[in-house]
């Protein structure tokens, strides 16, 4: 089947699919909150009917959460899976928005026409991108050059409970040859890039106790044990000077950069400079000794995400606080094993908390990192059809963020997968005014129309 038609079908649909992606946004489908229930149910019908009218056989499946989205298409070529989320972000604050989060508009700004709304980048465009190709090749042939098998979650955006258990019982209806994910991004604003590594994540949460209640700091102050003080103390001893973290065996399983790959990511002229001055910082702050792209996708880290402990109003109060929590997360690579980590930390902190107090912990998620080889001829077609489409040369890149379902792909299904996806640094996924660039939407389906006619020749 002949792939110039085909591209030329979706640049004449760019105006109807982008209609239907719009129809698609103004559906509130926050998955972590109970009373977007019902819609993230609607958004789960609206993608099979979709999904149906060209030519799918489309489902909606039940979970103990929301519900999933498999459709299954015939063809010639290979077995494909596809994977994306129809689940949003909660959209707070909201008055930092221009607009209605759920009335997406179409925007012009100094870099181009940009899609607005929450979901346009994180994910429903991106998945929506996939869709299109496929819509434009059945046009063209009446049939799609694979077989190909869609995979919508609608638990992405809060921890996914139902993700593993569902495919696991489903395991051989959507085994596949290999697995394209599309909740990734471009490296930079126009060279395309496909993820070969990402890391794997830990959450902790512990909460120190110490008095049975909040405390006068002018009665009891000098006297009675803080817990904030013993929270601050923990927190401080987690990282030495040279930035490298303190819990017993953290970096069992963590590998060096390879000549090969160091090399590799020194081509792509990474400048920490700009990329710690558009969040208002100069200095990395990491592993002394590391590369900048090193140290954000290949080594672990330790941070911490938030603290309470406290009066924290307007005003003063002084008290000596009963509690003081924080929240931990550790991005993992390599093969690091995120549950004898959360034992080693918590053996850590425990040691830590003086006699007078206690220390009480709430897991938070834990997931491996996830490593694809790229000897997998697939990854060297696809990297070409992005090269042909952006003419730019694709790139191999790490990710610093945690993509679980990566990994459940091949520890679950035995299969490889892809992460292409077609975002930018500036969509602002998960805040405010998210966007979703227009090029991004249209190069991407045709990208995707490129990929398949790649991956079955």
């Amino acid at each position: 089947m002949t792939l110039d038609p085909v591209l030329a079908r979706i640049d004449e649909n760019l105006d109807a699919a982008t209609a239907r992606l719009l129809d698609l946004l103004r559906i509130p489908s926050i998955s972590t909150d109970p009373a977007y229930k019902a819609d993230c149910d609607r958004a789960a019908d609206w993608l099979v009917e979709d999904l149906k009218s060209i030519g799918f056989e489309a489902s909606k499946r039940p979970t103990p959460g929301h519900p999933m989205v498999v459709a299954h298409s015939d063809g010639d070529g290979p077995h494909i899976l596809f994977y994306g989320h129809y689940d949003v972000q909660p959209v707070d604050p909201l008055d930092l928005w221009d607009n209605d989060p759920f009335d997406p508009q179409i925007q012009d700004t100094a870099k181009g026409k940009v899609i607005r709304g929450r979901g346009s980048s994180d994910d429903k465009g991106q998945l929506m991108t996939f869709v299109e190709a496929c819509r434009s090749w059945k046009e063209i042939h009446g049939t799609l050059p694979a077989n190909i098998t869609i995979f919508f979650e609608g638990e992405e955006e809060s921890g996914s409970p139902s993700l593993t258990p569902f495919m696991r019982d489903n395991a051989e209806e959507l085994t596949a040859e290999i697995a394209l994910i599309c909740d990734t991004g471009l490296y930079g604003e126009h060279t395309p890039a496909i993820i070969t590594q990402l890391r794997g994540l830990l959450g902790e949460e512990l909460t120190i106790t110490g008095p049975n209640k909040d405390l006068h700091s002018g009665m009891y102050g000098g006297l009675a044990m803080n817990p904030a003080r013993v929270l601050a103390k923990i927190i401080a001893s987690l990282h030495d000077e040279d930035g490298r973290i303190t819990v017993p065996n953290f970096y069992d399983g963590v590998p060096e950069l390879s000549n090969e790959l160091a090399a590799a990511w020194d081509d792509l002229k990474f400048d920490e400079k700009d990329f710690l001055g558009a969040v208002g910082l100069s200095l990395p702050a990491g592993e002394k000794g590391r590369r900048p792209l090193e140290m954000i996708w290949s080594r672990p880290t330790c941070e911490v995400n938030g603290m309470t402990s406290g009066y924290t109003g307007d005003g003063f109060k002084t008290v000596l606080p009963s509690k003081a929590s924080a929240k931990i997360s550790f991005r993992l690579v390599g093969t690091q094993d995120p549950l004898k980590i959360r034992e080693d930390f918590r053996k850590l902190v425990s040691a830590m908390v003086p006699a007078d107090c206690t220390v009480t912990f709430k897991d938070h998620g834990a997931g491996p990192a996830g490593q694809m080889s790229t000897e997998d001829p697939a990854f060297a077609k696809a990297r070409s059809a992005l090269t042909d489409e952006f003419e730019k040369t694709a790139a191999y890149v790490g990710c610093g963020g945690s993509i679980p379902i990566a990994g459940y792909f091949k520890t679950i299904l035995g299969m490889d997968a892809m992460l292409i996806g077609f975002g930018k640094d500036d969509d602002q996924i998960h805040s405010p005014n998210e966007k979703y660039d227009l090029s991004s939407f249209h190069k991407g389906t045709r990208s995707w129309a490129r990929i398949l006619h790649n991956l079955t020749k």
